[in-house]
């Protein structure tokens, strides 16, 4: 099974590289942009015996190395 995690800034957290992006594309003249976020992905290929089962270890996962719950979501989604 292959799952793509995503980790975004919880709402309120500054994102400095978002809008350090945003300035560059605003100064290479896309006036329109209104706002830039970055996510980080990681795409984790799991053997398990059931989807049930590898969504708790990505959890898991999630909760004690790739996301500080202090200022992170995530969200997975299934690769078919």
């Amino acid at each position: 099974m292959i799952a793509d995690v995503y980790i975004e800034l919880k709402e309120g957290v500054t994102d400095p590289e978002g809008e350090a992006t945003k300035k560059a594309l605003r100064l290479l003249g896309f006036k329109k942009v209104k706002s830039v976020s970055s996510r980080k992905v990681f795409r984790i290929e799991i053997d398990a015996r059931s989807k049930e089962e590898a969504e708790r270890e990505i959890k898991l996962m999630c909760e004690k190395l790739l996301v500080n719950p202090v200022i992170q979501n995530y969200y997975i989604r299934w690769v078919e």
